[in-house]
């Protein structure tokens, strides 16, 4: 308990008067469990009453009269006992979990246990959400994310870049090292060198550079929580070639809604940056298009 409440102390603020947890609920002499009684032991606590200690956080009241919740003793111990699988669950995952969090996290089998609050309980990764809203999740995302022998597939960046994009900064320590994907290659970069990929006309000009994959409607967000540079700010990439102006279809619009712009520049072959592009947008608003 005592280690327990030194890890607590060090998530706290520092204050004159030391932080008072209100009522603590906890199995106590969990090291006395037989190693092959792992399976049975997780069934009980997961029940009520032993449930409670397991998966509600405990309150601590602080000098200033406001409270913050900290994670339980009992989830606390067995997150670094091997308790499942023969493994301990901090920074596992689950086995059926999200497929979004697989090559980052080793995979462990929950057959028989897949009460999700009780596996996050115990640190076992089971969503990319429930991880982020956990506290340190986004700082322990982004250090497997620097990690180079935990593989992430291109599809995979983007997800995870898309939500982390929807996190508060606030939340987030700025790291030193990014994954990125460089030439259709993924590795990871000195995060001063990653570029947010917010432009996908001017991928063509990209060569060598590290991308970091978002969703367009999230790429804002990203760079502002991640300290970096938009591709679409950074590429110089007038159009040089010369074209003829057309209205844009009906049927165009209706497809692609009311940001549709009235009007498009088709050229026989289009030229920006001083390579051949399919279409482009430049920072006036008009759209550029190669004739097919």
């Amino acid at each position: 308990v005592d280690v327990w409440c030194e890890d607590l102390l060090d998530q706290l603020p520092e204050t004159p008067v030391p932080p008072v947890a209100t009522e603590i609920v906890a199995v106590r002499d969990l090291d006395l469990v037989d190693d092959d009684a792992w399976p049975q032991a997780l069934a009980m606590l997961a029940r009520p009453p032993l449930r409670d200690a397991l998966t509600q956080p405990v309150r601590v009241l602080l000098p200033d009269g406001t409270t913050q919740s900290v994670r339980p003793y009992t989830a606390w111990w067995l997150r670094d006992h091997p308790v499942l699988d023969g493994r301990r669950p901090a920074g596992l995952r689950s086995a059926g979990g999200d497929p979004i969090l697989a090559g980052l996290y080793d995979a462990v089998d929950a057959t028989g246990f897949d009460d999700a609050q009780v596996l996050r309980a115990l640190g076992v990764r089971t969503s990319v959400a429930a991880l982020l809203d956990e506290p340190g999740g986004a700082a322990e995302l982004l250090g497997r994310l620097a990690d180079e022998d935990r593989p992430v597939t291109p599809v995979q960046l983007h997800a995870l870049y898309t939500a982390l994009a929807e996190l508060d900064p606030d939340q987030v320590t700025l790291p030193d090292e990014l994954r990125a994907v460089v030439d259709g290659e993924v590795t990871v970069v000195d995060a001063a060198d990653a570029v947010i990929a917010d432009a996908p006309d001017v991928l063509p000009l990209t060569e060598g550079l590290p991308l970091l994959p978002v969703a367009p409607s999230r790429a804002a967000e990203l760079a502002e929580l991640l300290q970096v540079r938009r591709l679409g700010e950074t590429i110089e990439a007038g159009v040089t070639s010369e074209g003829e102006e057309h209205r844009v279809p009906d049927s165009v619009r209706v497809l692609l809604g009311p940001a549709t712009p009235d009007t498009y520049i088709e050229h026989p072959e289009l030229r920006a940056g001083g390579v051949e592009l399919d279409w482009r947008r430049t920072q006036d608003g008009v759209v550029h298009a190669s004739t097919l």
